[in-house]
């Protein structure tokens, strides 16, 4: 990817300092994206809408970065950085000031696009600048600590939103997420250096010559149906917990315990990624089928089935630092004008599969019921198995 640096001095702000700021507010992107994964029966029950409608606060977040990524990144190519940054975390703030103080159901979904805009333009610059601030043989240690603040997300901010609007309301919890969308635009504010160097010009014509590249495209592919496949059983998580047996208390421990096994899958699948991405990521679909079964097998036993799971949290998410990396790899080998495109379109080819999922999702448990979300899952990730297998044949094909 070229470089074109607005100026050439360097940045004098602590490169630790600045990735403490990004991973902030990767901490606060991460908990909105999903908090609403445990706010279903509150907000159905407060806007009088069934648990598959108010499933649409989770697919139209996702839907919303999916657009969002692609067309903010060729909106914003040129402003810099660090304004850039400003100005997507004030829209972030804004987005869930909304759902904070909405008085219904449609302008909840509202605030939830205008925060979801903000997350996809926030996903594919938080990268570069956490890469920019570093000397580059400690790019990847950068964008990793970056990330931390998602997995800090994943195992506390959700539960946490959680318990708030449980214990006092859903709307409390999006205001807890505002005032943490405050801290990181002060962070960002001090913290990140404003002499970034600003990426090639994102256009149109690089979209088309990654959708054109058949490999880059299958790997979009793939990321969608199985990214998309967990999403099925996941956005339905909390009534599956409650069919199990569990009480809202302990379903929040319960869903803080999920996130510690998505930390670990994610942790061990960049390990099992970083030789051969297209290899390792097809034991890891083969895998999670494996856990989709036990978690048709098991579902209403009380102990067996969160066993069950939490093996799927464990395995649900592994594939994210493969596919990542994959694709960034295929970009810069084939069209190294585009990575930056390459990377917004694969975060929204995530995000589409959460849409998808979660619709599908919803679907089934309004015609069907909870209890065939595991099947659907098993039919998307049997798809993505033989997509994987279609991409490892072109991989040593054009080795």
């Amino acid at each position: 990817m070229k470089i074109s640096a607005t100026t050439n001095s360097k940045p004098t702000i602590s490169p630790t300092l600045t990735l403490m700021a990004l991973a902030i507010s990767a901490f606060a992107i991460g908990s909105t994206e999903f908090i609403s994964v445990g706010l279903l029966p509150l907000i159905s029950h407060s806007f009088g809408v069934s648990i598959s409608n108010a499933g649409l606060t989770v697919s139209v977040y996702a839907l919303g970065i999916t657009v969002g990524a692609p067309l903010m990144t060729l909106l914003t190519g040129r402003i810099p950085r660090k304004r850039l940054l400003i100005y997507t975390m004030l829209l972030f703030i804004i987005g869930n000031l909304i759902d904070a103080i909405a008085p219904s159901f449609t302008i909840l979904l509202i605030g939830r696009v205008i925060a979801a805009l903000a997350h996809g333009i926030f996903m594919t610059i938080s990268s570069v600048i956490a890469s920019n601030v570093v000397a580059p043989d400690k790019r990847a240690s950068a964008i990793a600590i970056m990330f931390t603040g998602l997995t800090v997300a994943t195992l506390t901010g959700v539960p946490l939103g959680t318990y708030i609007g449980n214990t006092f309301s859903w709307h409390f919890s999006f205001l807890f997420i505002t005032i943490v969308g405050v801290i990181s635009l002060i962070a960002n504010l001090l913290l990140v250096p404003s002499n970034l160097p600003l990426p090639e010009k994102s256009t149109i014509k690089g979209i088309g010559r990654i959708l054109t590249n058949p490999q880059l495209l299958l790997v979009v592919a793939l990321t969608v149906v199985g990214y998309g496949s967990p999403y099925v059983i996941y956005t339905y998580l909390s009534p599956i917990l409650a069919h199990l047996g569990y009480s809202s208390n302990m379903i929040v421990w319960l869903l803080l315990l999920y996130g510690v096994m998505v930390a670990i899958g994610n942790t061990i699948g960049g390990r099992l990624a970083d030789k051969n991405p297209v290899k390792a990521l097809l034991g890891m679909f083969i895998s999670l089928i494996g856990a989709y079964l036990l978690v048709v097998v098991f579902f209403s036993a009380h102990w067996l089935g969160l066993i069950a799971i939490l093996i799927m949290g464990m395995l649900a998410f592994m594939n994210v630092p493969g596919l990542q990396v994959y694709i960034v790899q295929l970009a810069e080998k084939y069209t190294p004008n585009d990575v930056t495109m390459a990377s917004a379109l694969n975060i929204s080819a995530f995000n589409l599969g959460i849409t998808l999922g979660s619709m599908i999702g919803g679907q089934v448990v309004a015609n069907i019921g909870l209890s065939a979300t595991p099947y659907f899952s098993i039919a998307m990730a049997v798809i993505t198995v033989l997509l994987n297998i279609w991409l490892l044949k072109m991989a040593v094909k054009n080795k």
